[in-house]
């Protein structure tokens, strides 16, 4: 491509209006604080499956990655399953969010939104897929109490947290006082994890524009790249109490390995996860290395597990065009194959 070319196309995207993203449309059934479940509308014809499943994002980004676009949802693909769909919006931490701590996340909100999504699907319990932290939330949940999940499907979720990664090492080092930050903060700043992110990657910004200049006509790809970042610089605060823990207990010490970690006075084994069980990875992954994630399939009990490990980062992996044709039918199948009648 010619220098004029490239300039002719980058001022074709100015003035392009944004992209519309979390479209498929749903309803609030449970409200608490700051976080929300919400229920999308099944398809006109009615749900063809008995377990209803809840997606549980990571804490730190919105849950429309999830249902990012038309065509591009995730969410949308199951409606059209005919899956009877939740999700978590974790909302926007306040000041006096600061005090939230692990247990409040782990137990009570998920706990919560477990009841009230069984409830008002008439199952008894539900498949559970969480992504990125949000598996995390979701394996620390199980281990603790699984009574209401028919299984659990984990897509680039950390679990062993002393990996090689720039970001274990990072969080590692002596000179991050998590104690002052929080003290300081209260809720710790998104601009800060959002720049420990981009350290993975410095160069990708100009990555980005070398592609924007080679596809500046191609418009579904300038809708798809426009909407990944509307999420990407749409970033909430960690609540400080909660962040606090999870790095000087789960980064630092290890403890969900070995097995020191207790939420609330109880101990939380891995050990204790019996339900059926998928592992999703990607080999290029920067923010959870693939052994960081698939560790959990080496202490869990489950006797039902399965492993899908693909090419592609820790988000394109989960939401490009890709994922609509390979991964997301291999997650339906794996549901559709445990789903009770009863």
């Amino acid at each position: 491509m010619q220098p004029r070319e490239a300039v002719s196309g980058l001022a074709r995207l100015f003035g392009r209006p944004a992209p519309l993203v979390g479209q498929t449309p749903a309803d609030v059934v449970h409200e608490e604080n700051k976080w929300r479940l919400l229920r999308y509308v099944p398809r006109p014809d009615g749900i063809a499956f008995r377990t209803p499943v809840l997606l549980i994002p990571s804490l730190i980004n919105r849950h429309y990655v999830l249902d990012l676009m038309p065509g591009k949802s995730f969410a949308q693909s199951l409606v059209a399953a005919g899956h009877d769909v939740y999700v978590i919006d974790w909302g926007t931490p306040e000041a006096e969010d600061r005090f939230v701590s692990f247990e409040d996340i782990v137990v009570g909100a998920i706990g919560r939104a477990l009841r009230v999504a069984t409830r008002t699907s008439g199952a008894d319990a539900a498949h559970v897929l969480g992504y990125c932290l949000g598996g995390t939330l979701a394996v620390l949940h199980a281990a603790l109490d699984s009574s209401r999940i028919r299984s659990l499907t984990l897509v680039a979720a950390p679990v062993e947290f002393h990996d090689d990664g720039l970001l274990s090492r990072w969080t590692r080092t002596s000179t991050l006082d998590t104690g002052a930050l929080v003290e300081g903060a209260g809720n710790v700043p998104w601009q800060l994890m959002q720049g420990a992110f981009q350290l993975l990657r410095p160069t990708l910004p100009l990555v980005k524009a070398v592609s924007l200049a080679q596809k500046a006509w191609d418009d579904p790809f300038l809708d798809g790249f426009f909407a990944i970042e509307t999420w990407g610089n749409d970033n909430v605060s960690f609540p400080g109490a909660c962040w606090r823990t999870y790095v000087e207990e789960l980064y630092r010490k290890n403890a969900l390995l070995a097995g020191s970690l207790r939420i609330g006075g109880r101990p939380v084994e891995l050990s204790a996860l019996r339900t059926p069980l998928l592992c999703v990875t990607f080999e290029h992954d920067e923010i959870v290395p693939h052994a960081s994630a698939t560790v959990v399939l080496d202490y869990a009990s489950s006797t039902d597990t399965e492993r899908i490990h693909l090419p592609g980062g820790h988000v394109g992996a989960m939401v490009s065009s890709s994922a609509a044709k390979k991964l997301w039918p291999r997650m339906r199948a794996f549901w559709a194959a445990r789903d009770s009648h009863s």
